[in-house]
């Protein structure tokens, strides 16, 4: 997989809700993953690239993927953001950080992997050119 160049980390803001704090008073840790996944479409629009017009184009991204490492814990009504930033792009697949900060200071970390689909159902496709220029490289 190629690096990419640089970029700035787009920061994308949850609403922790009641639901999602279990007994210990904090987020149940599945929840880190929809959070991720929200921010993952969020920078997609931000980076031009909204779902309809991948579904327009006939494609998808699919999680095939994903490592989370907790350093903290957040509970409700707490300010969470979730930083998000490319960190490859290969032929098929894009692979993110994510950063999860509470009021700032980092409690989780993410690298989820996804690869690019036919919404058809047939697998997996390469990267289109105009895709590969939205997203940074």
């Amino acid at each position: 997989m190629a690096a990419p160049a640089p970029e700035s980390e787009f920061t994308h803001r949850v609403d922790v809700r009641y639901l999602e704090v279990d007994q210990q008073g904090v987020v149940f840790n599945m929840w880190y993953l929809a959070h991720f996944d929200d921010a993952m479409t969020a920078w997609l629009a931000h980076r031009g690239v909204p779902y309809q017009q991948l579904f327009a184009a006939g494609l998808d991204v699919q999680l095939v993927h994903t490592e989370v490492d907790w350093r903290g814990a957040v509970g409700f009504g707490d300010d969470l953001t979730i930083g998000v930033s490319l960190a490859a792009i290969g032929r098929t697949s894009l692979t993110l950080d994510l950063r999860a900060r509470r009021d700032g200071t980092e409690v989780v970390t993410g690298r989820t992997v996804y690869v690019v689909v036919a919404t058809d159902g047939g697998g997996k496709r390469p990267i289109p050119d105009w895709l590969r220029a939205a997203l940074g490289e």
